[in-house]
């Protein structure tokens, strides 16, 4: 039987493939959070190696507070840089597959069309740029490792939009949104999905790989659809970045192009409003 080793068990991501690994029998996994495995721990991490001895390792351990990775850029570096070679590097000694998890703030956000995975990277954040040196760290101690690049990611589980804007909306008649950054979101389960399609997919195929769910949108645009389908009264407000200031800077528009998995692994991604309806489903039932 196969092996899966997951990091950052405990976020959004790392939940949303503990809830379907039973899916998925011919495959072992190993579930740990930063508590069971610091991961910038370069013994420790290849003494767990040692004894599970994994096939695959699913890095979904990262560093995400946007805002705070502004002032604590050293600890942002620490575990969305290097820790991810260390994982990466212990990965090859051990010839176990690497999947990386990325995002769309390594991009400046000044593209006129979607990125694909080729396009000039430059963050405008910490944040970004820790993710990048990840990126690079990861391919550098590994060459043979997948990066997911994803954005705006939301899930039944943790703290993330789609949850803020469903309190804000019962707490609030007026709200404010900003309507000047575009992208796309992404539900967890989806992502979650595709990686296992990409550790099942009939041959491993390296490199960096843009995903999210389909659609082009803004944050306002998120908004609404989120008080439509949950019924709200609430009035939304559309507001410029620039009314809204916050410590990182982010990217105006971030939108992933996503032709690439769809050509390696004839993968398409659902549409936003379709995966958006079905975690609110879930939410709502709670």
């Amino acid at each position: 039987m196969k092996k899966i080793l997951v990091t950052g068990a405990n976020g959004q991501l790392g939940k949303e493939l503990r809830d379907i690994a039973s899916n998925f029998p011919e495959f072992e996994f190993l579930f740990l959070s930063r508590e069971d495995l610091p991961i910038h721990h370069y013994e420790l991490v290849r003494n767990m190696f040692d004894g599970f001895k994994p096939d695959y390792c699913i890095n979904c351990a990262a560093y995400t507070a946007v805002d705070k990775a502004e002032q604590e850029s050293e600890l942002a570096f620490i575990i969305n840089a290097e820790s991810v070679g260390i994982l990466a590097a212990v990965s090859k000694e051990h010839h176990c597959k690497f999947i990386h998890i990325s995002t769309d703030y390594v991009f400046s956000g000044d593209s006129p069309m979607p990125y694909v995975e080729t396009d000039t990277t430059g963050p405008v954040s910490v944040y970004g740029k820790s993710k990048l040196a990840g990126e690079l760290e990861a391919t550098k101690q590994n060459p043979d490792s997948v990066i997911i690049r994803t954005s705006w990611v939301y899930s039944y589980y943790g703290n993330n939009f789609v949850k803020t804007m469903m309190r804000l909306m019962k707490e609030r008649n007026e709200i404010s949104v900003v309507s000047d950054q575009i992208g796309s979101p992404t539900w967890a389960a989806d992502l979650a999905d595709f990686i296992m399609h990409v550790v099942n997919f009939h041959t491993w195929k390296s490199g960096i790989y843009h995903f999210s769910n389909l659609g082009e949108i803004s944050w306002y645009d998120f908004a609404i659809e989120i008080k439509d389908l949950i019924k709200s009264n609430t009035i939304i407000h559309p507001i410029p970045t620039s009314a809204y200031p916050t410590p990182a800077k982010r990217p105006a528009f971030s939108l992933l192009d996503k032709t690439k998995i769809k050509t390696v692994f004839g993968y398409t991604p659902p549409n936003w409003k379709e995966s958006l309806a079905k975690c609110l489903d879930s939410l709502i039932a709670q």
